[in-house]
């Protein structure tokens, strides 16, 4: 069966920051009603991509090439007030820190608030009942009364779910969730997850979730692009990218993860991901993959697919080595470049 078609389509998205690139050459989709799951370590890109979709890069960031297709538009191309209509629109956001993106000398109901009058066109008493209807919907007791604190008054989880009713108050078809779980404790992460999953379910909202936790990913997504080094290095379902990982990196995030089902303890990819602006030549995870031959690996592999494209079945992955097991407690430590 073919794949739908995309709602959001990143194509071949390149961006800098002065001199350096940072992501290079990007291709994603991502489907009303499905989460796709962008992972990967710190430093990769994944942020900077969200990032661009809106075009939120913080200066000097800037898009260098590509394009990010919205209902038949480039949005790289849009006018700004174009662009306005749809955040916190039809387009909605959560980041990584709410005690950042919260203004601290205004009560947290007021982006809730303002979103609606903006969006929905509601005057502001209809906007406030409806922005205590959110916060009851991501589950914050005494609504009415919280609307009016401000965000020092508020625990991290509780922050979180404001800021996830500021998102999904005015029902976007996608919702970016940039890290959404992010420093919260176990019990507080996992309500928030049950929460984005009901309100998908309720609407179909499409999600592209930012994050580099793998026990999210699996409860959460449909699909997984796993980014390195401002690449895509492979893509694939859950089931895909969980059961038969075919990049070594792949397969070292998913052997550091501890898992409750086994008794193998895990191992960390050895080395850190390489800063923009000193990626190796060729491959650039071969200075950390113990898969590495020279000369083979010093030139840049495709992100060539594996399996039924046409069925949607594909898993590109972007290694001259794709499916050969690399990570074993007796392998030998990655080669130096």
């Amino acid at each position: 069966m073919n794949p739908p078609d995309p709602l959001l389509q990143i194509q071949n998205l390149s961006v800098r920051f002065g001199a350096t690139t940072v992501v290079d050459g990007v291709d994603l989709g991502i489907a009303l009603g499905e989460t796709l799951a962008v992972v990967g370590e710190s430093g990769c890109g994944k942020s900077v991509t969200a990032l661009s979709v809106l075009r939120l890069l913080p200066q000097p960031g800037c898009v260098s090439g590509g394009a990010v297709m919205w209902q038949g538009r480039d949005l790289l191309q849009s006018p700004e007030r174009e662009l306005n209509d749809l955040r916190g629109g039809a387009i909605g956001t959560i980041w990584q820190d709410p005690l950042a993106a919260l203004n601290p000398v205004l009560p947290v109901g007021m982006p809730i608030i303002e979103t609606l009058m903006r969006h929905r066109g509601l005057s502001k008493s209809e906007a406030r009942a409806q922005a205590v209807d959110a916060l009851q919907t991501v589950g914050i007791p005494q609504a009415a009364r919280r609307l009016d604190d401000y965000p020092h008054q508020l625990s991290g989880g509780q922050r979180q779910r404001v800021m996830i009713a500021a998102a999904i108050a005015c029902k976007p078809q996608l919702l970016i969730a940039d890290e959404p779980t992010t420093a919260l404790d176990v019990s507080v992460q996992a309500q928030i997850l049950e929460l984005l999953r009901d309100l998908q379910k309720q609407t179909g909202t499409a999600m592209l979730l930012i994050t580099h936790d793998l026990g999210v990913v699996a409860q959460l997504a449909h699909r997984v692009a796993v980014m390195y080094a401002g690449h895509i290095v492979e893509e694939g379902s859950v089931r895909q990218i969980f059961e038969q990982p075919q990049h070594p990196y792949t397969q070292g995030l998913l052997g550091a993860t501890p898992r409750l089902d086994s008794h193998a303890m895990p191992l960390p990819i050895p080395g850190t991901v390489p800063p923009p602006g000193q990626w190796p030549q060729g491959c650039r995870f071969k200075t950390r993959c113990p898969l590495y031959q020279k000369p083979t690996c010093d030139n840049l592999p495709p992100l060539a697919p594996l399996g039924d494209a046409k069925s949607g079945d594909a898993q590109p992955a972007r290694c001259w080595f794709a499916g050969t097991p690399a990570w074993k407690e007796e392998a030998a430590a990655p080669a130096s470049s």
